[in-house]
């Protein structure tokens, strides 16, 4: 079913034609499949940094690119799903503008409640011309043309780096806009790291790595040991592989759609798990991570996760593991344990 953002798009159509089209930040909801029917004859590309955002059209006109950063062009129509933060959407506005021609038309759209308003004046000073085409459902489509080119983008650019200090260890983190926790250690994964022991592990899954920060160090105090850093986010993954470089460690970089996709088995799995999809939470992503997670662990190995305390873990863990434990629960968040 069409988000409410690909409804006003759809609406509007006539503002869709064009012989190439990039969608940013798209939806997974079937736009892009009448994309591909009303206009067979363009060349369509869909771009997103989250693996579970790719579209389901298969039209021979149809390319799909999950990365961190926008293909190269040239495209004439760009339109970009406005994301949450407002970071996230600047940066991929300056990478629009650096893979953009004199000619290029870019359509913004998304929620209201979601900042789409701001993109007029993120692009203020970046864009000729600007016009608000439509406002329905709760949504607004915006139109901007003539685009101040910016050949310059690096996405490097746009990290921000601090410093931190937990259970006695700094680590010097790299976080991108758009990745779990950006600019600041999160506190749940703080507390999982002051609460967790291990010994002497062999192999390591981080599960939502976000920016690498358990990976890192945890691959601090076990130098021996392998580490597999997933996540469903190619931008995730990007800043995780700067922070590790940051540190001089290492660990393997897997974008993966949950934990069933990846083909090995670990002594521990340790993870802060998302409850979030895009502005609603989730809880089934956790609940299957939990499902599968059992099936990845080596005889008697564990599962270690932070989650908020009012998430309803406690019966996924005991029905998948039998039992569990509470290695710490301060009310705001619990750390659990589950044996193999």
């Amino acid at each position: 079913m069409l988000s409410a953002a690909s409804q006003v798009l759809i609406r509007n159509q006539e503002y869709l034609e064009a012989e190439s089209v990039l969608l940013v930040n798209h939806l997974n909801d079937g736009f892009a499949e009448q994309l591909c029917t009303l206009y067979p004859n363009a060349k369509i590309t869909a771009f997103t940094s989250i693996l579970t955002n790719q579209a389901d059209a298969k039209h021979a006109n149809f390319e799909q690119v999950v990365a961190a950063e926008l293909p190269q062009g040239p495209f004439d129509l760009v339109v970009l799903y406005y994301p949450k933060a407002k970071a996230e959407a600047q940066m991929l506005l300056d990478n629009i503008r650096a893979i953009s021609t004199d000619s290029t038309r870019l359509l913004v759209v998304g929620e209201n409640k979601g900042g789409v308003k701001s993109a007029i004046k993120q692009l203020k000073d970046d864009a000729q011309f600007s016009r608000k085409v439509d406002s329905a459902r709760h949504c607004s489509l915006f139109q901007f043309s003539g685009l101040a080119l910016n050949p310059d983008f690096q996405l490097a650019n746009y990290a921000k780096q601090f410093e931190i200090n937990v259970a006695g260890t700094p680590l010097s983190l790299v976080t991108l806009p758009g990745v779990f926790s950006h600019g600041e250690l999160d506190k749940g994964t703080e507390i999982l790291l002051e609460t967790i022991k291990l010994n002497n592990p062999k192999r390591l899954l981080d599960f939502a790595t976000g920016c690498g920060v358990i990976s890192t160090f945890l691959a601090k105090h076990n130098s021996q040991c392998q580490i597999v850093a997933s996540d469903v986010s190619a931008l995730a993954l990007a800043a995780a592989q700067l922070t590790f470089a940051q540190n001089g460690v290492h660990a393997e970089l897997k974008l993966a759609d949950g934990i069933s996709s990846i083909d090995a088995k670990f002594d521990y799995i340790v993870s802060n798990p998302p409850f979030h999809t895009g502005l609603a939470t989730n809880y089934d992503i956790t609940q299957l991570f939990i499902a599968d997670a059992k099936k990845r662990l080596n005889k008697h190995g564990e599962l270690l996760i932070v989650a908020n305390s009012f998430l309803p873990y406690a019966d996924a863990l005991t029905s998948e593991f039998g039992s569990f434990k509470k290695l710490e629960d301060n009310k705001k968040f619990t750390i659990y344990s589950a044996t193999a």
